[in-house]
């Protein structure tokens, strides 16, 4: 299998870490949604990432269907999100949380001050994503993580959303704001999937 898109995007990253947790070997294409956007879009019309191709040259988009795949191939107690009742509601409304924060600091927020030039900037948008974004991370810290929890989708995929927004919009997560996230992620990223998959730089392109 070969897994497309850099590890700086936490979709990418929450799918290779369930990849790596579950034992299931993959090939990384690392092209980039910026710089490789035609040759993207070969592999997945949107031009987004991540994709995954199969063995059988089958590819899946979107990381919640690639996730889904995945927990189908394993056997189900291995699966990393709950078949079915409150604990999966449970960890869908944290993934649901954590995915939305991504969404709203990093699609919204950062996008806007990043790539949209200074001129033609909506400082109300900025301001209207920055505090749905704030809301999802105070919405998580609320929320129990205990330490001897069996690693599942909804530690990794608000693992990998915590080290996107401290990698890209520090000042919103200062140090201190959040400790039962901080402590979740300090946990996470002991753990060796976590460090084979870490980024210290966000390849955005500034506007």
């Amino acid at each position: 299998m070969i897994l497309v898109g850099q590890y700086d995007s936490p979709y990418t990253r929450r799918v290779a870490i369930s990849l790596r947790v579950l034992g299931i070997p993959y090939e990384h294409d690392t092209r980039s949604v910026f710089g490789d956007f035609d040759s993207m879009r070969k592999t997945n019309p949107l031009g987004r990432i991540p994709s995954l191709v199969l063995d059988d040259g089958e590819v899946l988009i979107d990381s919640a269907a690639i996730l889904d795949w995945i927990d189908e191939t394993v056997r189900p107690e291995r699966a990393l999100l709950p078949r079915q009742g409150r604990a999966r509601r449970e960890a869908l409304r944290r993934i649901a949380l954590a995915n939305g924060a991504v969404d709203k600091i990093g699609g919204g927020r950062n996008y806007e001050l990043l790539i949209r030039p200074s001129q033609y900037r909506w400082p109300e948008w900025i301001a209207r994503c920055t505090t749905q974004g704030l809301g999802a991370l105070a919405a998580l810290e609320a929320l129990s993580w205990p330490a001897d929890a069996a690693i599942d989708q909804a530690q990794i995929t608000t693992g990998c959303m915590v080290a996107y927004v401290k990698l890209t919009a520090a000042e919103l997560m200062p140090p201190g704001r959040y400790p039962a996230l901080d402590a979740l992620s300090a946990r996470l990223d002991a753990r060796p999937e976590f460090q084979a998959t870490s980024v210290t730089v966000c390849a955005v392109p500034r506007g």
